[in-house]
């Protein structure tokens, strides 16, 4: 998770899961959004937003009860109907000119097959994490 503090007032944080769980290494996994709520059909007017961080499931290999299901989700059979709706969401919710950050991990899935399912190009990017694995994409509505 990339949140510095998931109770700012200034952010909603909505996921499709509460629940509370351990971990395979004995640390306590919480999570507790805003809005329990999916990001194919978010229950917000449009242009609601002017900055979206869209930080979807991006591991389709792995088992139901994992613990990395339990801490990241995980990709269903569907997953590229699934994101491009949840992409197309996003834009939906921004406001003209407004900022959605893209959070992907393409040690399944490679970026370049994610810009091909959602249908833009993003403005510009940045790679982090272990093994540079992470990208951080930035577009503009």
């Amino acid at each position: 998770m990339c949140w510095f503090d998931k109770h700012n007032t200034e952010a909603i944080y909505m996921d499709i899961r509460q629940e509370t769980t351990t971990l395979c290494d004995g640390r306590t996994l919480t999570v507790s959004p805003d809005v329990i709520g999916d990001f194919r059909n978010m229950p917000f007017d449009n242009e609601s937003f002017y900055l979206v961080l869209f930080d979807p499931p991006h591991l389709k290999n792995l088992g139901k009860s994992s613990w990395m299901a339990k801490k990241y989700g995980r990709l269903f059979p569907s997953w590229e109907d699934d994101i491009k709706q949840g992409f197309d969401e996003c834009m939906r919710v921004l406001k003209p000119n407004g900022t959605l950050i893209f959070k992907w991990n393409e040690q399944q899935i490679p970026t370049d097959k994610i810009i091909e399912i959602v249908g833009m190009k993003p403005l510009f990017g940045h790679t982090s994490g272990k093994g540079n694995h992470t990208i951080w994409m930035c577009f503009i509505k």
